[in-house]
């Protein structure tokens, strides 16, 4: 005969509270054995399949920027790195996706890691090699060296259909302490502008996740994987009751992708887009605030040889409702380049159909510094706006140049300015590209005090560089 967990929380907290005045009473109903003993199942179930990964990173020492900031998801070296050359080891968490030996786990746990070492929960050790990673998501897939017959899995479970309420269990390596099993509820789903990976769209969970849980498991109560354990928000390192996952349906693409060819190649169409404001529908006499509106069209992308254009208000994807630009952007980058999208657009109080190409979407290309883009006599370097940095940095100007790099003490890290700041004015000239810049710093060369005009976040703001 089998048994259903579909209790009534009811009657669970008051055979709680029954027990709790009256420990020596018994509960009249099998409710609280049977959560209990669904618990045990259930972690007995995913445990295996959850291993403990140690990476030792072998790096030279960096420049600010390139450093992990305390606020980065689950680093456990918080203290400044020295300014030698450092070895130091990251630990985290993965979970065996196949038989084969793939294990996924993020990014970040095995990010510049010159060899990697997992651990199953029977003590076992086992050498692995990166298969491929894809920073968008914070995802990575490393495989065994030489991987043991029967290796336990998780069955993948559905996260579109998860809700909010749901128990779910987290397991992983919180602070070296292996395999640790944790519970609580899925506290919130969807959630974006987290601000840790460029496609983000988290479970929220309350269930304790902490440092070295990163790339750990978070199941449904049937044992199902519906999340990986990504990030904490944290003031003081430790679990606060609010983790967040990447959706399952989301890990387990990127995960086969990466499987089948090393890496993510996502659907493209080149346009710069914007949220639809209230302001904006007023503006645009659009009767509603969803869907995403077109700012400018990249010069040679696939959106240039289409009709679309500046001032339209993208409403639908292939008659899939666009709720905003996050979900515009991972619509189409789950599109096949080679193909076509039908996309449904408002445009001077009409509807209209366009058939749009869909493209590849550019690689990102490791930053490689030449000689006259090293740090200025403020201590940046600076890039020309790019669809990728607008999008990184949520940046919604089109002009301007991004500060990518910054040299600790330097006049501009005193006067307070980050990587990923927009420089829109020099002297209250406005700056269009990074030839403007060097023309107009080198104009002011002799100033000892220079006026910029920045933006972050969306917000603009006056900073004074002392060259003094």
């Amino acid at each position: 005969m089998k048994t259903k967990l579909g209790v009534s929380v009811l009657a669970i907290i008051v055979t709680v509270m029954t027990l709790a005045q009256n420990p020596q009473a018994q509960p009249k109903d099998a409710s609280l054995s049977m959560l209990n003993e669904k618990l045990v199942e259930v972690s007995k179930k995913v445990t295996p399949a959850v291993v403990n990964i140690s990476a030792q990173r072998e790096r030279a020492s960096k420049s600010l920027d390139q450093m992990r900031s305390p606020g980065d998801p689950f680093d456990e070296n918080l203290p400044p790195l020295p300014k030698t050359p450092d070895s130091r080891i990251s630990r985290g968490s993965g979970i065996i996706f196949n038989e084969k030996g793939y294990i996924v786990t993020n990014n970040h746990v095995i990010k510049e890691a010159g060899s990697i070492k997992v651990t199953l929960s029977n003590k076992q050790e086992f050498r692995c090699s990166v298969v491929g990673t894809d920073p968008a998501t914070d995802i990575a897939v490393i495989k065994m060296d030489e991987p043991p017959k029967n290796l336990p899995t998780l069955k993948i479970g559905n996260s579109d259909a998860i809700r909010v309420g749901e128990l779910v269990i987290a397991v992983g390596n919180p602070f070296g302490f292996s395999h640790t099993v944790t519970m609580g509820i899925v506290s919130a789903t969807g959630r974006q502008n987290v601000g840790l990976a460029e496609y983000e769209e988290y479970i929220q969970t309350d269930a304790a996740i902490n440092p070295g849980n990163s790339g750990g498991a978070l199941v449904n109560i049937k044992g199902e994987l519906i999340g990986i354990n990504t990030a904490i928000y944290s003031r003081s390192g430790g679990s606060l009751g609010i983790g967040f996952a990447i959706p399952s349906n989301m890990a387990k693409q990127v995960v086969e992708e990466i499987i089948k060819s090393g890496k993510v190649v996502r659907g493209w169409l080149g346009v710069y887009i914007q949220d639809i404001t209230k302001d904006i529908a007023q503006s645009f006499k659009y009767g509603k605030e969803n869907g995403a509106l077109v700012s400018d069209v990249m010069k040679g992308s696939p959106a240039e040889k289409s009709a679309l254009k500046a001032g339209d208000i993208i409403t639908k994807i292939d008659e899939r409702d666009i709720i905003d630009v996050h979900h515009l952007r991972k619509l189409v980058a789950w599109k096949k380049p080679g193909t076509s999208v039908k996309v449904s657009i408002f445009r001077d109080g009409k509807e209209l159909d366009l058939s749009l190409p869909v493209g590849v979407m550019p690689e990102r290309k490791a930053e490689i510094i030449p000689a006259l883009d090293r740090f200025d006599d403020i201590g940046i370097t600076v890039k020309n706006l790019t669809e990728e940095l607008a999008y990184k940095w949520r940046i919604k100007e089109q002009n301007g140049v991004v500060v990518m790099r910054m040299k600790e003490y330097s006049p501009a890290f005193n006067a307070g300015m980050r990587v990923g700041d927009l420089i829109r004015e020099i002297e209250r000239t406005p700056i269009a590209d990074t030839k403007d810049y060097k023309s107009i710093m080198s104009e002011h060369r002799e100033r000892k005090h220079l006026l910029l005009l920045i933006q972050r976040a969306g917000v603009n703001k006056y900073v004074v560089i002392n060259r003094e």
